[in-house]
């Protein structure tokens, strides 16, 4: 079985789930690119936990974990079957760690609403894994090394969140407007690391300063990307599409590492 490439998503608004766009163009287009998985494995913004867990139930049900948005988005069902053999799994490669076998959460808007345009007909087992809030950069970075092995086993690993997620400072009526001059720092940055294989300066993201401070207000959106880094094997080109911020402070950069 060949290596499967590793995708990070800069998943944006829920509303994506119901656009059709130049942004799930690409992502429908990375999915054709990548190619049906046996299964994909989701580190998601939206579950943060104290300790670790996997999603371990056979169906997991979809989250709408949002709140005033059209009844259409509330609708919207993604019925992937779970794997709790790969949950197990993952269980494994993550020992000694404690890794809890969750039975109640499922799939939130994180990744649900980037799969129904990368894997729209739902066929793909999925599973997610929730991050620690008690770990470093660092840590979170190590988990997903520790979770390279998967790539070797059919498995996809998919992280969804965004390199510049500043809510608060969004030009909600402009979403084509100049970025503030911070947040295209921060992401220009990151994505020169990811570029140059160079995990520290991702992992050590803080000490870019105020650029840090305002592109990452709080972590939930940025972890994401150090697990996905982590699962990247030395010498693996990075495909940056789309890459843009909307908003002026919210990175709708995706990107793709490892493909051919």
């Amino acid at each position: 079985m060949s290596r499967l490439p590793i995708v990070f998503f800069g998943h944006g608004s829920p509303m994506v789930a119901l656009e059709k766009s130049d942004v799930t163009r690409q992502w429908k287009a990375m999915g054709e690119r990548i190619g049906k998985p046996r299964a994909i494995l989701c580190i998601s913004a939206h579950w943060q936990t104290r300790g670790t867990a996997v999603t371990a139930m056979a169906q997991p049900r979809t989250i709408h974990d949002f709140g005033a948005f059209p009844q259409a988005l509330f609708d919207v069902q993604y019925p992937a079957p779970g794997d709790p053999e790969l949950a197990q799994r993952v269980r494994e490669l993550l020992a000694p760690m404690d890794v809890k076998m969750d039975a109640n959460w499922g799939l939130d808007h994180g990744t649900w609403t980037v799969l129904v345009h990368a894997y729209p007909e739902a066929d793909v087992p999925v599973i997610q894994l929730s991050m620690d809030l008690a770990k470093t950069p660092q840590e979170h970075w190590e988990i997903g090394r520790a979770l390279r092995p998967l790539r070797d086993e059919g498995v996809l690993i998919m992280a969804t969140g965004n390199i510049v997620h500043n809510l608060p400072a969004m030009d909600w009526a402009n979403p084509l407007a100049e970025p503030y001059p911070w947040a295209t720092l921060f992401n220009d940055t990151m994505c020169q690391a990811v570029e140059n294989d160079d995990p520290q300066v991702v992992i050590d993201y803080q000490q870019l300063g105020d650029a840090a401070r305002y592109s990452v207000p709080s972590s939930d959106h940025f972890l994401p990307l150090l697990y996905f880094l982590g699962a990247r094997h030395e010498g693996e080109d990075a495909t940056f599409a789309p890459h843009f911020i909307q908003h002026k402070s919210l990175s709708m950069t995706s990107v793709l590492i490892g493909a051919d």
